[in-house]
């Protein structure tokens, strides 16, 4: 539909600042929540999402206005049919052109009730409604709604968008209103559909198919088939064998032999958990003594390559091949061993060892030095997903805790002397553009804090990957450059200081002059034979000039090395050689950063989507994280394989690409929503009622397990090795036996399929009912479960857990609930007792790992809350684990006693193990 031209305003600019800003009585009390009826007659009303949002806009708005904010959406697609409709999606009529029907959504009432109010009492006495939601989809869809309950037709709304909090930009937007963006909206609801229709049309599938209670969903199906496919990539893969040959160097010949003894010290040294020297510490440690490294690069003029191929399902021995370069590079008398790896695929089952000294006398010379200058240009500034990605890589944040902190930072945080102020743009963006003014402002900030060598001659202009970018919107950056993190340190949490000086680097640093490096790479030719030399190559680099390294600091690097002084054709003497076999490794299991990169390459979901996208995929437990990388679950894998037997493109990664595609073809090119959801429904409809009739029962199928795995309890009763199959149960794959039901066991498997022991009980008293513990593992390690777990008449839950030395720990106390507020999401803030005392942490953790800031409490305040907790302790001691006859295990601290011995010999005190049939009875066979 074509937009109308918006009406000229009646209401002046809100240029004078911000004559009400601080405190007088009506304007500063309506900021926010809460209407005071009649306050708003003779004023303006500006609607807003939030309360901190509003609070800040109201810095800057007159006493002329009255800001109020909806807490989000007030309206929504209904949960459920109301009585007697039978609609396959509840709030959406299919059959008539997808129509929709909103409702108010619950707990709403009252907010609504005191726009409707405000907004009568405003427009009673001739002033104006403003709509001033965020400037996506999103908050154009709020202030769509907003308009229909306040009964204002969108083509006359005021609608303002401004990508920064500022008083400028604010000023900017009353200047130059709009009506509210149909096409935007369009594309909203369109999105609110489709994804209701796939929701509510697929997930009943999967109760009935796999097991109830699970969800489906348009995008982060998808999001979850990457996870899974890279998963099985990861168990399909079989690692190539490939050698590397490291050379250690001097150029003081008569230190070599002395070199040689303790160089072979250094890579024999082993820390506490049985790991070599880093490279790092290796390198540390030749700059110290005069030397350097460099590896095999040519063999008798030939580019060194020494590969395994495989014949006949056996991966080739290169025992005698790499022996033969050993001898080459000076080692007498080279040993090659070999052990067989029974976890290894491929030519990983076979680990070999080079070992030997190198003779130093062995003749070597510099045969070639390159030197040369290279740059580093500074990175574009953030956009969500890389801001989420450094987020991640850098500071350990989840997407939705990176989310947050932003959040809060755009809305504005109380700054001392100053206010709410809107410290950061926008932050759901996909662009690297910059206003003209905010470049200037990096520019004179960059010349006068660190001078005219640190700011290139024309601005540094960065384009976005993404050709969906929307370039009228910014990249995220600070809104005032001179607002330093130093300078505002004392107003922020934790998280948002963190975040913010992410971010205020960022956009500095891509507006300076790229690093300069020295880089030099030095060969070096010899060994044991001159009809086949050898060539090793070393190199090494020298920051030249910082540039933008100035503001975010040189990256470190394992492998950068500092060269000594040489000459060409000068003689060197070799050290050390380290002959090492190497295997490819599989594809990296995806971290949060990673799989945010990808959905945002392949065009799956939006800036303002990534976030709540990783968020769903693990809590419906499809995906799990662990060490920062994401596995998938057998459930996941079970619904993604039932989800593409029965719709094979809705899930398809380039299907997901093109539906997003619409969606903004929706936006921006006029495109009829309703003929695109048509275009999506009628074959869904047909795949739909396929498999409604076709698909099996997840539980039903049987996939068969490695040859070597076969039942133990049909060997026992005489019926011979039968094989075994993988199930699905109520607690994920197992193994059966492939006559179920004639015979019944089953048992738990591991990550890669393997039959897992059964759980055995251990020489420790559950701190809850005193029966005995069983050693189980789960899916971050193993642990104690009480025996009586699941029991039917007596049931206990007692957990206790294992640390990495395998002692058994005491259970944690509960915390303290305190009335204090998380400063990042406002759930009551734990008072617990920690090492270095009192801290305070958000009683959502880990969804939210916003801490308070005990130093800043009053010292009254201080005082009360370290009585509560004394008092809190008392009346929750710590547990004192112990043996089944009374002997401790743990100090009244919780922690093991030195003399505890390990869970593994308390399991060596136990009975016997848990029976199969217990094991087929939890499993749900």
């Amino acid at each position: 539909m074509a937009k109308k031209a918006a009406s000229k305003s009646k209401e002046k600019p809100a240029a004078a600042g911000g004559g009400g800003a601080r405190g007088r009585g009506p304007g500063r009390r309506s900021a926010g929540l809460g209407y005071v009826a009649g306050s708003a007659k003779g004023k303006s009303l500006v609607i807003v999402e939030s309360p901190s949002k509003a609070r800040t806009i109201n810095k800057y708005l007159g006493p002329e206005y009255v800001v109020l904010a909806s807490i989000g959406h007030v309206r929504d697609l209904p949960n459920r049919n109301p009585k007697g409709v039978k609609d396959p999606v509840p709030g959406v009529d299919v059959a008539n052109r997808f129509e929709p029907t909103y409702q108010v959504l619950p707990g709403k009432e009252k907010v609504v009730e005191d726009l409707k109010r405000a907004a009568k009492d405003v427009r009673s006495t001739g002033g104006e409604v403003w709509f001033a939601t965020d400037l996506d989809r999103e908050g154009e869809a709020i202030a769509w709604h907003l308009a229909q309950e306040l009964g204002i037709e969108p083509g006359r709304a005021k609608r303002v968008i401004f990508p920064a909090i500022t008083k400028s930009e604010i000023e900017r937007a009353f200047r130059k209103p709009h009506p509210i963006d149909q096409d935007r909206v369009n594309a909203q609801q369109a999105r609110r559909i489709l994804d209701r229709i796939v929701g509510y049309q697929v997930s009943p599938l999967l109760w009935k198919k796999v097991a109830r209670g699970l969800s489906a969903g348009r995008v982060q199906s998808v999001a979850v088939r990457l996870v899974v496919e890279r998963e099985r990539e990861i168990r399909a893969f079989v690692p190539s064998e490939f050698w590397a040959v490291r050379g250690e160097f001097t150029p003081d010949l008569s230190a070599a032999p002395g070199l040689s003894e303790r160089w072979a010290k250094v890579l024999g040294q082993r820390d506490e958990k049985g790991a070599a020297p880093t490279l790092k510490a290796q390198n540390a440690w030749l700059a110290e003594h005069g030397g350097f490294a460099a590896d095999l690069v040519e063999v008798g003029g030939e580019a060194f390559d020494l590969s395994a191929s495989v014949r006949d399902g056996e991966p080739e021995d290169l025992s005698e091949r790499i022996g033969r370069i050993a001898r080459l590079a000076g080692i007498g008398g080279p040993e090659v061993t070999v052990r067989e790896d029974p976890e290894g695929k491929g030519p990983a089952r076979f680990v070999r060892t080079a070992t030997g000294r190198v003779d130093s006398a062995t003749p070597y010379r510099v045969s070639a030095i390159e030197t040369r200058r290279t740059a580093s240009r500074p990175p574009a500034p953030f956009i969500t997903s890389t801001l989420q990605q450094a987020a991640s890589s850098r500071l350990g944040f989840g997407a939705q805790r990176t989310m947050r902190a932003a959040q809060a930072l755009y809305e504005g945080v109380e700054i001392p002397g100053e206010g709410p102020v809107g410290l950061i743009t926008y932050m759901r963006t996909d662009s690297t553009n910059l206003s003209g003014e905010a470049v200037d402002m990096a520019r004179a900030f960059i010349g006068r804090q660190f001078g005219e060598r640190y700011l290139p001659a024309s601005p540094n202009v960065y384009s976005s990957s993404n050709k969906a970018a929307q370039e009228a919107h910014e990249a995220i950056r600070p809104t005032d450059v001179a607002l330093t993190p130093s300078k505002v340190r004392r107003a922020l949490s934790e998280d948002q200081f963190r975040l913010y000086t992410l971010i205020w680097e960022r956009f500095v640093a891509g507006q300076m002059t790229p690093a300069e490096w020295d880089s030099t790479a030095v060969s070096i030719t010899g060994g044991a034979d001159p009809k086949t030399p050898l060539t090793f190559r070393a190199t090494g680099r020298r920051l030249a000039f910082d540039g933008f390294y100035r503001v975010v600091g040189v990256p470190g690097a394992d492998d950068i090395q500092t060269l000594p002084a040489v000459r060409e054709g000068a003689r060197v003497a070799a050290f050390g050689v380290e002959p090492q076999q190497k295997f490819t490794g599989p594809p990296a299991r995806y971290s949060e950063a990673s799989l945010i990169k990808t959905l945002e390459s392949e065009g799956i979901g939006r800036p303002s989507t990534y976030a709540s996208i990783i968020s769903v995929i693990q809590e419906r437990g499809y995906v799990e994280q662990l060490q920062r990388r994401f596995y998938a679950t057998d459930l996941g894998e079970v619904v993604t394989d039932k989800l593409l037997e029965a719709f094979d493109d809705i899930i398809q990664v380039g299907y997901t690409r093109e539906m997003e595609a619409q969606l903004d073809k929706v936006e921006e090119d006029h495109l009829d929503w309703v003929d695109m959801l048509k275009r999506f429904y009628v074959p869904f409809a047909k795949d739909l009622a396929k498999a409604e009739k076709l698909m099996q029962h997840a539980k039903a199928e049987t996939t068969p397990a490695p040859p070597e795995y076969t039942c133990p309890e049909c060997e026992k009763a005489g019926r011979g090795a039968s094989p075994l199959v993988y199930r699905f149960g109520k607690n994920g794959r197992f193994l059966s036996c492939s006559l179920y039901p004639e015979c019944r066991y089953a048992s738990p498997v591991d990550r890669e399929g393997r039959p897992r022991p059964a759980a055995a009980t251990v020489n420790v008293a559950c701190v809850k009912c005193g029966g005995p513990m069983t050693k189980r593992t789960g899916r971050f390690g193993d642990f104690l479960g009480c025996s009586r777990y699941g029991d039917k008449e007596n049931p206990c839950d007692g957990i206790l857990n294992i640390d990495r030395k395998g002692k058994v720990t005491a259970p944690s106390p509960p915390p303290l609930v305190t009335e204090l507020k998380c400063p990042t999401c406002e759930a009551p803030l734990n008072l617990r007792s920690g090492l270095r005392g009192p801290w305070l942490g958000c009683s959502r953790f880990p969804q939210c790992r916003g801490r308070g800031k005990w130093a800043d409490l009053p010292e009254a305040q201080r005082a009360e809350l370290e009585k509560a907790l004394e008092a809190h302790a008392k009346a929750n001691p710590v547990a004192i684990v112990r043996t089944l006859d009374g002997k401790a295990l743990t100090d009244a601290s919780g922690r093991p006693l030195a003399t505890a011995p390990t869970a593994a010999a308390l399991a060596g005190e136990s009975g016997e193990p848990e029976t199969l049939e217990s094991v087929a009875e939890e499993l749900g066979v």
